[in-house]
């Protein structure tokens, strides 16, 4: 494991950054500066230099901050761009991991941070930002949900033309008709750029092919796939991914296992749909489904074990680089 000597905390908040630089010398911390900068290209920059002047910025310095999205992306494609270590750490494992504490302000959290970077060392994973390709995507797959949310929403006052007289509805028939067409015009939009984009970069639109050779698996799901693993860079097998989209259950001192709910829901129910197509179509996996099905399994266990299936196939064909093949055909 790499020794870092310096650990540096910053707690990331929309406007500002709260900076503590912690020293680790003969098994001891010493606190060695704090300061709050501002969130953006110019500050951070300028903070850098200070570090480097002062000789506290090496490589075996560590930066750990909260993975806060939108709002520490600035600070991660900084320290990204210039080669520095840093660890994003999801908030919540910080505040379990400091237990009863009395009292909360920017400054305590930011040497709490850095005392969480020094004391959990063991669980260091550094992090990497996603290719301008992946952020551009998720950002489009993101509108595109907005947009789907927006169109259900207004699809959904046509349900009242029943129950109301002809000359009540028509007075917002029209105005909600343009609208959802309007909705419809900017859905398109937004998945030709996000389709254009894949095209440009040829490693993703490999990925998405490959992915979408596997039965089951739709655009969509095959999109988020790549968002959701940053390429598959993220994960090193289906197992792990499965584990993150929730289908691993944990142990319980109550005596029953149940899922986690920090899983990532949208990839758990766009591969529950998945896995209901590929059990329609799919001879192999129809098959299993109704062996196990007879055996008296639940049903919803199969299908949990039947996305599991489809997550192990797509890691198959990404590794091997080659669309999947249907071997059930060939089986005599």
């Amino acid at each position: 494991m790499k020794k870092f000597d310096y650990f540096i905390g910053i707690d990331v908040s929309k406007l500002t950054l709260d900076v503590t630089v912690l020293l680790l010398q003969n098994n001891k911390d010493e606190f060695i500066d704090y300061q709050k900068i501002d969130n953006n290209e110019k500050g951070i920059s300028a903070y850098l230099k200070k570090l480097f002047k002062g000789q506290c910025l090496t490589e075996n310095t560590l930066f750990c901050f909260e993975d806060t999205g939108i709002y520490s992306m600035p600070l991660a494609c900084i320290l990204s761009e210039k080669g520095l270590n840093y660890w994003r750490v999801p908030a919540l494992e910080i505040k379990r991991s400091k237990g009863i504490c009395r009292g909360k302000s920017d400054k305590t959290d930011s040497k709490d941070i850095a005392f969480y970077a020094l004391s959990h060392l063991h669980k260091l994973r550094l992090s990497t930002v996603s290719d301008t390709i992946i952020q551009k995507i998720r950002l489009l797959f993101s509108e595109r949900d907005k947009i789907i949310r927006s169109l259900g929403a207004f699809k959904r006052t046509s349900e009242n033309k029943d129950f109301l007289s002809k000359k009540i509805f028509q007075s917002v028939e029209n105005i909600n008709q343009n609208i959802i067409n309007q909705l419809n015009n900017a859905l398109n939009e937004v998945e030709e750029k996000m389709m254009s984009i894949i095209n440009e970069d040829e490693k993703t639109k490999q990925q998405l092919a490959l992915i979408s050779s596997v039965c089951g698996i739709g655009k969509n799901t095959a999109i988020y796939l790549i968002i959701c693993t940053k390429g598959f860079s993220s994960f090193e097998n289906w197992r792990q991914l499965a584990c993150y989209a929730g289908y691993s259950s944990g142990t319980s001192i109550k005596g029953r296992t149940k899922v986690s709910p920090l899983a990532d829901m949208k990839l758990k129910s766009l591969l529950y749909m998945c896995a209901l197509v590929a059990i329609r179509h799919d001879k192999e996996l129809k098959t299993y489904y109704e062996r196990k099905v007879a055996e008296g399994k639940s049903k919803m266990l199969v299908i949990n074990n039947v996305r599991c299936k489809l997550l192990a196939r797509i890691f198959a064909v990404i590794n091997r680089n080659s669309p999947f093949i249907n071997t059930w055909k060939f089986a005599v």
